[in-house]
């Protein structure tokens, strides 16, 4: 993994709780509902701690033989991923009610799946700008609450160009892919830590937790890390 120089710091200066900042790397898919709503909740964990964290995000594809363009519906997506008709609706419900929760408005009438390569590249490409989690978070909302398209290279440059990036320079990384090898970098790494599902953390280069957990299990979590590093300190 990468060293701490190339991590966005997402809280309060390690001086402020006494311990350097906790390192956390997540696996994460643009098209993964579930890494939004976690997104959230990891991050409601950390104000209520307090505890400095870094952390830095990670490509990993849920359909990669998705094309670009996906004419289908919601239903259509999701019984290609294996859902049964009859599944979906109460599967979207519970979706909308658990992001909702969060405070996210999800609207799955006009969200359109794609490809989420380029989205990737994009991520990777703003965390060289020092933007990653800006990135991440313009992306997620661009896909689950606007209906933006995410997969094309003139859409994903115009959300750059939206937190305050240069819209040619992501442009050209994206029409040259060069950032392609980072993300099949990222999801080879995730083969070799066996995950299969995300969103996935990986805390302190050491310790593995699968899923969007409830604010208070982060929260315990980070409250423990911080503990080991102030006992070593």
């Amino acid at each position: 993994m990468a060293g701490n120089e190339d991590v966005d710091s997402m809280s309060a200066p390690a001086a402020a709780a006494g311990i350097d900042p906790i390192r956390v790397d997540v696996w994460s898919d643009i098209a993964c509902p579930w890494c939004y709503i976690g997104k959230r909740k990891f991050e409601k964990a950390m104000t209520v701690t307090g505890i400095p964290v870094e952390i830095e995000y990670h490509a990993y594809e849920l359909a990669p033989d998705l094309p670009e363009e996906f004419e289908g519906s919601e239903q259509d997506y999701l019984e290609i991923r294996g859902f049964t008709a009859d599944q979906v609706q109460p599967l979207l419900a519970r979706i909308v009610a658990a992001a909702k929760a969060v405070g996210l408005d999800f609207d799955y009438d006009i969200l359109r799946h794609t490809n989420m390569l380029k989205g990737h590249q994009l991520i990777r490409w703003a965390k060289a700008e020092g933007r990653q989690l800006d990135m991440v978070e313009r992306i997620l909302a661009a896909h689950f609450e606007e209906g933006r398209h995410v997969g094309r290279d003139k859409d994903l440059a115009e959300l750059a160009a939206e937190i305050g990036l240069d819209r040619e320079k992501a442009l050209s990384a994206l029409e040259e892919g060069r950032y392609a090898d980072d993300v099949r970098a990222d999801e080879a790494r995730a083969r070799q830590l066996g995950i299969q599902s995300v969103p996935f953390y990986v805390f302190e280069n050491a310790y593995g937790v699968a899923g969007a957990q409830d604010p208070a299990t982060f929260a315990d979590i980070l409250r423990q890390l911080a503990e080991k590093k102030r006992e070593a300190a």
